[in-house]
């Protein structure tokens, strides 16, 4: 993941939303970072997974009632 200062998106927004395009970014305030930006697709990609039930597979797998912490 790529970093950026806020002050450099300040003045290259586009560039931000060029390069987000390809990896999520990072942003970073005094040295610490306070934000990502991410592709759209990325992020609608992740929310899915989020938010998806669980698989099959997976429930299948806890059936044993093993415990895999």
């Amino acid at each position: 993941m790529q970093t950026q200062s806020a002050k450099e998106v300040k003045y290259n927004f586009r560039g931000l939303i060029d390069l987000a395009q390809a990896e999520p970014m990072m942003v970073e305030t005094h040295g610490r970072p306070v934000i990502v930006v991410l592709a759209i697709e990325r992020y609608q990609r992740s929310i899915a997974i989020a938010t998806a039930p669980a698989s099959a597979g997976a429930a299948a797998a806890n059936v044993s009632g093993e415990s895999h912490d």
